[in-house]
């Protein structure tokens, strides 16, 4: 029995939106967190209108999974924001959404390419959030095409599982501003946290947390613990896979924590974790993980180097260790794909 008809693949979306000063911190660089938000609205948009061309329930596209971040280059209050979402590829009940995101000047007309990312999506049904619908199939140019779309599809979906296993993982609660203050430079100095409470502006149709405003915490958090490190002007590098591990309905407390994992000559890796607790119900649970890169500038935004990270235990050490392996082999693609451009 075939599936059905696959459908042309739908026109990307366009957005564009100023930069004010709200969306920037005290030297005028915006916020990673503001830029991951409007990635993901341009990806629930074009997901959901893609999954409503079928008959059947109405439905909304609900994010899982955002693929490792790139932020190119920053941007700054005035420039406009110009962000494009395409749909890449369709599984029967999900499909890949890629988004960029170009800076433009409007005093020069200068462009360039600010970030790039790409997400995935499930279509939730209006009527049970619980029913994952079918996703109606794509249209690709070449069999190449959809054969790339599947292995990147494959690929996500076997981290995903692997993942599963920090999910649980117990964080130390952040230092009691009574206790004694603890030494500069160590993890425990550094760690931060932000509880907030879910309201309506927060959510989707299903009454669950957008995942765009769930990043912008995590990176409203992993800058503070970048800024307390460093104790300078810090801007969001590159954001490792965030996994969707589980929903946050309306009313729960999320509480926000990050930790400095590993540290190179001019970079900090920063774990992310949301928790979500409700408040009438005894139920907490890990919501969503992500490793946030974040660098260090000067007043002319240029890198500066970082001070390194004293390390205190087993624990430490490990959480360490793994950071420096992701480092060198994030460093090692960089690389390849530069070589392939040339």
């Amino acid at each position: 029995m075939s599936g059905p008809p696959a459908r042309e693949t739908a026109s990307p979306l366009q957005l564009c939106r100023i930069m004010r000063p709200d969306d920037a911190n005290i030297v005028g660089n915006v916020h990673g967190g503001i830029i991951l938000k409007m990635i993901e609205e341009a990806g629930c948009i074009v997901g959901t209108r893609h999954c409503n061309t079928q008959s059947g329930d109405r439905c909304m596209a609900a994010l899982v999974r955002v693929e490792k971040t790139e932020f190119l280059f920053p941007m700054f209050i005035g420039e406009v924001a110009h962000v494009t979402a395409e749909i890449t590829y369709t599984s029967k009940h999900s499909l890949e959404v890629q988004v960029k995101v170009i800076a433009e000047n409007i005093l020069t007309g200068a462009k360039k390419l600010a970030n790039k990312a790409a997400l995935w999506y499930v279509p939730c049904s209006l009527q049970n959030v619980n029913n994952v619908m079918d996703v109606p199939p794509i249209k690709y140019t070449s069999e190449e095409q959809e054969e790339q779309g599947r292995n990147r599809y494959d690929a996500q979906k076997l981290e995903r599982v692997e993942t599963k296993a920090r999910t649980e993982e117990v964080v130390p609660p952040p230092p009691n501003p009574e206790d004694p203050p603890k030494e500069q430079h160590t993890v425990s100095f550094s760690q931060s946290s932000l509880i907030h409470l879910v309201g309506p502006s927060d959510c989707t149709l299903h009454h669950y947390v957008h995942g765009g405003v769930t990043m912008k915490l995590m990176d409203e958090v992993a800058g503070i613990v970048a800024a307390r490190h460093c104790s300078t002007n810090i801007v969001t590098a590159s954001v490792d896979a965030i996994n969707f591990h589980r929903k946050i309905n309306k009313g729960c407390v999320v509480t926000v924590t990050g930790r400095l994992t590993f540290v190179s000559n001019k970079s900090m890796e920063i774990e992310v974790l949301v928790d979500a607790s409700s408040l009438v119900e005894a139920d907490k649970y890990r919501a969503v993980s992500a490793f946030f890169t974040y660098i260090s500038l000067d007043k002319d935004n240029k890198p500066l180097s970082v001070p390194p990270l004293k390390i205190d235990g087993e624990e430490e050490q490990r959480r360490f260790d793994e950071g420096n392996a992701r480092y060198l082999q994030n460093k090692a693609k960089r690389l390849a794909d530069k070589q392939r451009q040339q």
